[in-house]
Formats: structure tokens, sequence, C-alpha cells
């Protein structure tokens, strides 16, 4: 029973604000569709910009009573670890008889129009209103839209409609909210969360989702950072050996209520890692299944997620922060080239980008949101990341230029929370765990390291908040347990 009522109360939002959308007269365009299952979200907001994403799906939830994928095994799945297209991709994994849409979780895609209406806080008379654009099949039936010449530091209210063809009433509707960034001369507190490593079978909440996203959205970030792996292919029920099989994953991902609600109400940025791209350890030129590494990288950044020209970001949030997103896949060495002044994880651009743009900076406290870590430390068999020997030379470059612009870095990637302060140096890293405590794992909870400052083998999340008192500016990182309890606390002071 107790269940029932927490799922009730977490599609309470999503329900009354179709219902606040839609009138008696549109009652026959609401039964037959299209519907907005996996709600709305936003990305690569700044002071004047932001992108809204939605998805026009079948049904206004996903299959809940669906079937039970197969599990072919990892003997199998490492078959197609060197890429295989056959028709059994997909088969191999379903009931026979049965359809993708049939399995539990779907939330297939449905063919028709969206439309965006958006507008400052309590303005709703200067409310903007798109044209509808139609989506496709092509593009997983989502639609995207870049709103420029926004108000700095101000509250916006959004409603995204559907509706099947040109001429038909609006057959679903959502609402939510997103912020802009204040104005690089303004003095404000915030406070921004980050997150990494979820994935569908290992959520902690059930129907609901992972239990994060409740206890966030009541914390009421200025935004949020995912850090990547927000999803993983290469992981049973299903494995996503096809294109079909990922989106399946996204859209399943979702339309689970604490997901959707969330992220239809606070700003976000999203970065992907090695499992939300191909699979693990991944790198250009790969394939998994019938899945090149370029299209997989092509699916996250251009269309189950808001776009962006490049894929890596710096926003200033106001006087006294600063952050930069940026990219570890897209131009990255392979794992098994030499090490060495050409082998790179960043790439020559964004990282000659982030030189130039850090060292321009004026902001208080700068801090670096990486998807993988740069301090470490992490297990010997790892090979791709600045943590690791196999990229040590890009590793010291990067470390020395953070540590003399006394810089702070937030991670993901690990399944486990840390703080790690190497003696002598400013570099602070604060990895910030996994999204529950049953993905937590791969460091033994006994192993402090003379370098932790903090060690804790379970799920959570990160939050930071800049904040001044008696006009002095401070930045604050704490490590909190899936619930909101702060497990680990530090506070430094502008130097």
């Amino acid at each position: 029973m107790k269940s029932m009522i927490t799922l009730k109360s977490a599609l309470a939002w999503f329900v009354l604000s179709a219902v606040f959308c839609l009138t008696a007269a549109d009652a026959g365009d609401a039964r037959r569709g299209p519907f907005l299952g996996n709600g709305f979200h936003n990305g690569w907001v700044d002071q004047h910009s932001v992108v809204l994403w939605t998805r026009l799906t079948k049904t206004m939830e996903m299959n809940r009573n669906g079937k039970q994928f197969v599990d072919p095994g990892e003997k199998v799945n490492k078959q197609f670890m060197q890429g295989k297209t056959t028709t059994q991709l997909i088969p191999d994994q379903i009931p026979a008889g049965f359809r993708l849409e049939d399995m539990e979780g779907a939330c297939p895609g449905m063919e028709g129009e969206a439309r965006l209406t958006y507008y400052p806080k309590g303005e709703e008379k200067k409310k903007i209103q798109t044209g509808w654009t139609p989506v496709s099949a092509s593009k997983d039936f989502t639609a995207q839209w870049k709103l420029k010449n926004l108000r700095a530091g101000t509250d916006y209210e959004a409603v995204v409609e559907a509706r099947p063809n040109a001429g038909a009433q609006p057959s679903d509707c959502v609402k939510g909210r997103f912020n802009t960034a204040p104005a690089a001369d303004a003095v404000r507190d915030i406070r921004f969360v980050v997150v990494t490593c979820h994935e569908y079978p290992l959520r902690d909440a059930g129907a609901n989702g992972h239990e994060i996203y409740d206890t966030m959205l009541k914390m009421k970030p200025d935004f949020f950072v995912h850090t990547g792996d927000v999803e993983y292919y290469d992981k049973p029920h299903p494995y996503a050996w096809t294109e079909e099989l990922m989106r399946f994953k996204w859209n399943r991902l979702f339309a689970l209520p604490y997901q959707r609600s969330f992220l239809a109400n606070v700003t976000t940025y999203f970065m992907k890692d090695d499992h939300d791209t191909l699979k693990d350890d991944c790198w250009p030129g790969q394939t998994y299944g019938a899945v090149t590494f370029e299209r997989g990288a092509e699916i996250f950044d251009k269309e189950q997620f808001p776009s962006n020209d490049k894929p890596y970001k710096t926003i200033r949030w106001g006087k006294d922060l600063q952050i930069w997103i940026v990219e570890t896949r897209n131009y990255r060495s392979p794992n098994t080239m030499p090490d060495g002044p050409e082998k790179t994880i960043w790439g020559k651009e964004q990282k000659q980008w982030f030189f130039d743009s850090v060292a321009r900076s004026d902001a208080t406290f700068k801090v670096l949101i990486s998807p993988n870590p740069l301090l470490g430390p992490d297990r010997k068999n790892k090979r791709d990341n600045h943590a690791n020997d196999n990229f040590r030379f890009e590793g010291d470059e990067l470390r020395a230029f953070i540590n003399r612009h006394k810089m702070f870095i937030t991670n993901g990637d690990r399944h486990w929370q840390y703080v790690t302060h190497r003696p002598g140096t400013d570099l602070w890293e604060f990895g910030c765990g996994p999204g529950s405590d049953v993905h937590a794992g791969g460091w033994p909870p006994d192993d402090k390291r003379p370098e932790h400052r903090f060690l804790r083998v379970k799920g959570g999340f990160l939050s930071v908040e800049v904040s001044r008192r008696a006009g002095a500016p401070s930045i604050r990182f704490r490590h909190h347990d899936v619930f909101g309890t702060v497990m680990h606390d530090e506070v430094f002071p502008a130097k």
C-alpha cells in the first residue's frame, strides 16, 4: 500500500499539469494521443539562452506490466562488444511472440507535433509561443527548441503541448520551469548538485525511479549536472546492441516519475561517458553490436538530450562562480596508444579552449566538472581516465594548470564518494558517487589512502554552494546520501 501511495504522489505533478492544459472539448484528441510520457527537460543554459527538449509518446505512462527481457548472458554480450549486425540483435532478448513495446518499461514514440510556450515567472502576459514542430521516427519523435534573448538571473515558466496533426486540439500538456544564470557581476548565493552513474535495474525507489531525484528536487538547486553514465548500454535487460534498444533505454529512464518531475523543474547540464556513448572504456572508431561509436555519440549529443554547438561549455553563475563542463569521449585517443604528448582525452581544441577561458576568468571560485577523475586514486586495472598511468602525460599537464589557477574538481564515473587532496598543492577533487546504494562498489570501504579526506562506498550526490557571509565569499562541498543526509562537509574561503 505504501509503495502505491508513493507512486501516486510522484505522478501527481505530471497528471495535474496535463489536466490544467486540457479542456473537455479536447477529450477526443486526448484519448488518442500523442502524449508527453517523457515530460521535458532543458540543457546548456547561460544568462540569455537555453535548449528545451521533449518527446511525443503513444501512451501517457510507460508499460508497467510488460514482459521481462531475456538475459542472453555476458558471454554473448562479449561477442557483440566486437560488433555484429544480424537480425538476432533484438530477438535474442525478447520472448518469442512479443515486440519491444510489449516489454516492461516501454514508452514508444508517436508522430505528431509539439509546441512550447514560455514566459518569466509571474508575467504570463509576456509569454512567447513557438509554432507547432512536427516530430519523426528518424529523431525518435523528439523535438528541441533553442531559446535566445532571455533575461539573466530569471525564473521562467514553460508549457509543452502535443497534438496529432495540424488543426487538431492539444492531446497532452506538461508544465515546468527553468532559470537562467545571473549576470557575471551579480552577487548571488548559488547551490548546484552533481550526480553520476544511474541504471534502470539499479534504481532504489521502484516504479518511481531513483530516490535522489525526489531528494534533490526538495533542495531546490539553482542547477543540476549529470556527469555521465546516465544509463548503461552494455548492461542486460536489455543490452543495447542496436539504435532501437539504445532509444528504448532512454525512453524508459525518462518516463520514471521522479526523473520526469525533477527534470521538468530544474535547470540541467548533461554530460556523457562511456556507457551512455557506446560501451565500457570506448573511443572513436569502435562498434558495439550494430552501432558505431560515432552514431552512439550522435544519439546522445543531438537526439536524446538538448543539443549544443559544442559538447563543452563554460558558464558564469554570478560574480563568485564559474563552471566548466567538459567532453571526455568524442576527442579521445585509443586507450591502447602509447602515452605521450599526442595522446589525449580532451583533444587539442577543447584543451586550448579550457586554458584560454580559465585564464580570462575573474570569478572568485572556478569549478571544473568532469565525467572522469583527474586525481583519483583509481583502481590499478583502469586505463581510461587522467587518474590512470595510461593518460599520465596529459593528466600531469592538466593538473599543473588547475593547480596554478586554484580550481576545484568535481567528477563522476567512480562508484564511490570521496574527497581527495594532494598534500602540498591546491588540488582538490570531489567524486559525487553513484545514484543509488545498490550501484556502489569497486573500491574497498576500508582502503582509505593518505590523500583521502573522505571515503564512502555508497550512493548519493554532491552539492556545491557558493555564498557570502558578512561580504566574505566561500564555497562549500557536501556529500549527501540518497535521502539528503550530509555525510561530509568541506568549506573553503576565497583566497
